[in-house]
C-alpha cells in the first residue's frame, strides 16, 4: 500500500470539539497550509477568536473558540460549521445528520469514559463501537453520550510500534515538522538501525552512582532513567511526539504514510515477527480510525494524561525524578512529551484559561524553524494547573496525579503518594458542599486488593518500578488523608471516581463503616479502549482477591482502607468473578446525579454491563 494522497490535505486532523461551555466552546484542528480559518454556530449569534500553533512547513494546529455573549443553551444539538478561507469544510464521514453537531452539557445522563488507546494492541478499537452507539442515538432523536473522557494514556511515547515509528519518521518529513536543536545523543542515522535498539541509546545511571543497598551496584548493572520494558522504540524528539499525536488521531495522516516502506530490514526473525504482528494491528487501527474521529467531531472530550503520554512510570518515586533532573537529555525528552500533552490535549481541556500562560513562551521557542526549548522549559516544569473542573451537574473534577506527587522525603525509592498534601486540600475545598461530583482520577482511587498487596511485596525487595506501585493506598500520608475528605459529613453524597489505567474493568461501590454521612462512592473503573491485561492472570488475580478478601476475611483489617466498606459488582460477560479484561470504553448513566447504570462498549461491538 503506497501513500493514497500525492498531495497533502488542506484538513489534516479534525475537527474535535474540546470544552463546551454556555459562553464558550473550543473546537481543535490542524491544517496543512496557512489559512484564514473560523468556526460558527449556524443557530446563534456568536464571534470566533483563533489561536494558531504553526508546528512545521505544513502543520498548523488551530484552536478555534466560539464565544457568545448570550449564554447558548444547553442539552441541545447546536450545528456548527468550520469556514476556510470563507468556505465551509464538508466531510460527511464526520457528521451524523446534515452537519456537525454537539450539545452543551449541563445535567450530566450520559458520559462515555475509557483510557489506555495502543494502536498496535490486538484488541479492537472501542471507540467504533462507542461511534455506532453514538450514531444511533442520533437517529433515534437523543442526543446521546454528554461528555467524552479520556483518562490517561491517549497515546504511549514509550510503548511504539517499530512500523508506527518508521510512520512517524515518513510523516515528519512529509509536513516538514520543525525539528528541535540537536541533543547530545549518539543514534545511529539508519531509521532501520534504531528499530527495536532506541532504548540501548537512552540515558542510564552509571552503576557506579548507584546505591550500596542495591543489587544493581553489586551486579554492576546500570539503571536506565526510562523505565519501560518496552522502551525499544521510545519517542525521542518534540516532533515524534506532534507526529505521534496525529497518526493517533487522524486516518487522513496515515494516508500520507507509504505502507510499502514500513519493513523490518534486520536479520532477527523473532523481531522480524513482531514488527509484522505489529503492522497488522496498525493497519486494524487506522481502518476504524474515522469513527473515532467523527465521535470527537461531535461530542465534547475532555482530557487527562497518565504516565505513557509521556513515559512509563512518570514520576512514580523521587529517585525517578532526581534522576531525570540531573540529566540534560532525560530532562528533554520528558519536556518534549509535557509540551506535546500541552499541544494536543491540555490546552482544549480548559480552552486557554490557565494552560494560556504558556503561549507566548512557546511561540518565542522557534527561531528559523527550528525549537530552541531550553528557557520554555522551565516555564512548563513550573506550570502547576493541569488539573480543572467542569461546572455541570454533578461537578466534573478531572485530577493531575503525575506532576503533584508527595514525594517520601525519608526514602526517595519509595512511591510517591499520587497528590501532595495541598492538592489534597483543595479537592477537599473543591468537594465540599455539592450533592453529587464526577471525580476523574487517572488510577483507582479503590484498586484491587490482591494486586496491591503484590505491588507492596515487590517495594518491599526495593523494585517499585518493576511493578508500577502507583495507587492511592500506597503511600501513608496521602492515603489516610483522601479516606479523611470522604469521611467528612460535608462532602458529596454520591461520589462518582473514573478511572483507567489498570487495562481491565471493575465496579466497586464504597460506604464508611462508621459515622453519620449516609454518603456512598462508586470506583467505576474503564481500562483500556484499545488494551487488556493478560486474561488468564487476571482470572488468577481475580480469584485471589475474592477467596483473600472475601467481604469478612480478617485481611480487611491490615488494608489502609479497613475503615471503609468495599462491595464488587459482578459483570454480566462473567459467571464468576469481578474483573473484565477486554478492550473496551464505559458508558455511565446518571439519574439527577446518582449512579443509574454502568455498561462497557466493547471493541467486538458487543454490550455488557455490572450489576449495581
Amino acid at each position: 500500500m503506497v501513500a493514497q494522497l500525492n498531495q497533502l490535505p488542506q484538513v489534516l486532523m479534525g475537527p474535535l470539539v474540546r470544552r463546551a461551555e454556555q459562553n464558550k466552546i473550543c473546537i481543535q484542528i490542524v491544517t496543512c497550509e496557512a489559512v484564514d480559518i473560523s468556526a460558527s454556530l449556524l443557530a446563534h449569534q456568536s464571534r470566533c477568536e483563533v489561536e494558531t500553533f504553526q508546528l512545521g512547513a505544513a502543520c498548523f494546529l488551530h484552536f478555534l473558540m466560539i464565544c457568545s455573549e448570550k449564554a447558548l443553551p444547553t442539552a441541545q444539538l447546536l450545528e456548527y460549521q468550520v469556514l476556510i478561507n470563507g468556505a465551509a469544510y464538508k466531510s460527511d464521514y464526520l457528521r451524523y445528520g446534515e452537519e456537525l453537531s454537539f450539545a452543551i452539557p449541563a445535567k450530566l445522563n450520559q458520559i462515555l469514559h475509557g483510557s489506555c488507546r495502543n494502536p498496535h494492541h490486538h484488541a479492537k478499537d472501542s471507540l467504533h463501537t462507542a461511534d455506532q452507539w453514538q450514531e444511533l442515538q442520533r437517529e433515534l432523536g437523543e442526543l446521546g453520550a454528554d461528555l467524552c473522557i479520556f483518562s490517561g494514556d491517549q497515546i504511549y511515547a514509550d510503548d511504539v510500534a517499530g512500523a508506527m515509528l518508521l510512520a512517524i519518521h515518513q510523516l515528519i518529513a512529509r509536513l516538514g515538522l520543525f525539528k528541535e536543536t540537536k541533543l547530545p545523543m549518539h543514534l545511529p542515522a539508519d531509521q532501520q538501525a534504531q528499530l527495536y535498539h532506541r532504548h540501548l541509546y537512552l540515558p542510564k545511571t552509571p552503576w557506579q552512582e548507584r546505591s550500596k543497598f542495591s543489587p544493581g551496584y553489586w551486579f554492576r548493572k546500570d539503571e536506565p532513567h526510562f523505565s519501560s520494558v518496552k522502551a525499544f522504540n521510545h519517542l525521542i524528539f518534540f516532533e515524534e511526539f506532534v507526529a505521534c499525536y496525529l497518526l493517533n488521531f487522524s486516518h487522513l495522516a496515515w494516508q500520507l504514510v507509504n505502507f510499502d516502506a514500513l519493513h523490518y530490514d534486520g536479520g532477527n526473525d523473532k523481531v522480524r515477527r513482531i514488527f509484522e504482528s505489529e503492522l497488522d494491528a496498525l493497519k486494524g487501527f487506522v481502518e476504524t480510525l474515522p469513527s473515532a474521529e467523527r465521535l470527537c467531531a461531535n461530542v465534547p472530550v475532555l482530557m487527562m494524561f497518565d504516565d505513557h503520554d509521556v513515559t512509563d512510570d512518570w514520576n512514580l518515586t523521587a529517585k525517578w525524578e532526581q534522576a531525570i533532573a540531573n540529566h540534560k537529555v532525560s530532562r528533554r525528552i520528558i519536556s518534549n512529551g509535557i509540551i506535546s500533552y500541552w499541544l494536543f490535549q491540555g490546552i482544549g481541556n480548559d480552552a486557554f484559561e490557565y494552560s494560556g500562560a504558556l503561549t507566548s513562551g512557546f511561540n518565542s521557542s522557534l527561531i528559523d524553524n527550528e525549537w530552541h526549548f531550553s528557557a520554555f522549559d522551565k516555564l512548563v516544569r513550573r506550570f502547576t494547573h493541569w488539573h480543572y473542573c467542569l461546572d455541570t451537574f454533578p461537578k466534573v473534577v478531572v485530577l493531575d496525579t503525575r506532576t503533584h506527587r508527595w514525594r517520601n522525603e525519608q526514602d526517595f525509592n519509595e512511591p510517591s503518594g499520587l497528590l501532595d498534601w495541598e492538592m489534597l486540600m483543595e479537592l477537599q475545598d473543591t468537594l465540599i458542599d455539592h450533592s453529587a461530583v464526577l471525580m476523574v482520577s487517572p488510577a483507582p482511587v479503590f484498586g484491587v486488593k490482591a494486586i496491591e498487596t503484590i505491588q507492596a511485596v515487590f517495594n518491599t525487595c526495593g523494585e517499585p518500578l518493576m511493578v508500577d506501585v502507583e495507587n492511592w493506598m500506597a503511600h501513608e500520608g496521602a492515603a489516610k488523608k483522601l479516606i479523611e475528605i470522604f469521611k467528612r459529613p460535608d462532602t458529596p453524597k454520591e461520589t462518582i471516581i473514573l478511572s483507567g489505567d489498570v487495562h481491565y474493568s471493575f465496579c466497586f461501590s464504597v460506604q464508611a463503616r462508621f459515622g453519620r454521612h449516609d454518603n456512598r462512592i462508586w470506583q467505576l473503573t474503564a481500562s483500556g479502549i484499545k488494551n487488556e491485561f493478560p486474561k488468564p492472570l487476571i482470572n488468577i488475580l481475580d480469584k485471589m482477591d475474592t477467596i483473600l478478601y472475601a467481604k469478612y476475611s480478617p485481611l480487611n483489617l491490615f488494608t489502609k482502607r479497613w475503615q471503609l466498606s468495599v462491595s464488587k459488582h459482578p459483570s454480566s460477560l462473567k459467571k464468576h468473578g469481578y474483573l473484565v479484561s477486554d478492550s473496551a470504553i464505559s458508558l455511565v448513566t446518571l439519574e439527577n446525579g446518582l449512579l443509574e447504570k454502568y455498561e462497557l462498549l466493547h471493541g467486538t461491538g458487543i454490550h455488557s454491563h455490572f450489576e449495581l
